[in-house]
């Protein structure tokens, strides 16, 4: 048994070495199949470690929302000034007056005591 086996194996990778490499054709030269091996083998690996995670942020959440904090303002009591207002007593008077050309006009004037 072991020996079947060990001649398998040994038949296989003689017939892997002695196979001619694969060369890209049809217009892609080595440069487009290297980058599209590169692109093949990223986009594997992305599925196969993307399948591998349930979430991104297993467990608990990174953040939560703070507790509310209510605190009660101080009562404040201001006293309100005494405000003294001396009005001017005042009402409005027409005078007429004559001006440097003999015209005679009639101004309101705000007169105040």
């Amino acid at each position: 048994m072991k020996r079947t086996l060990l001649c398998a194996v040994l038949a296989g990778s003689l017939a892997i070495t002695v196979a001619p490499g694969a060369q890209a054709r049809d217009g892609i030269g080595p440069g487009g199949a290297a980058a599209l091996g590169v692109l093949g083998g990223l986009a594997i690996g992305g599925a196969i470690a993307s399948s591998q995670n349930n979430g991104y942020y297993p467990g608990r959440p990174v953040y939560r929302e703070p507790r509310p904090v209510y605190v009660e303002p101080r009562p404040v009591y201001v006293e309100p000034r005494r405000v003294y207002v001396e009005e001017q007593v005042c009402h409005t008077e027409r005078r007429g007056y004559i001006d440097a050309y003999g015209d005679e006009h009639i101004r309101r004037v705000r007169v105040c005591e």
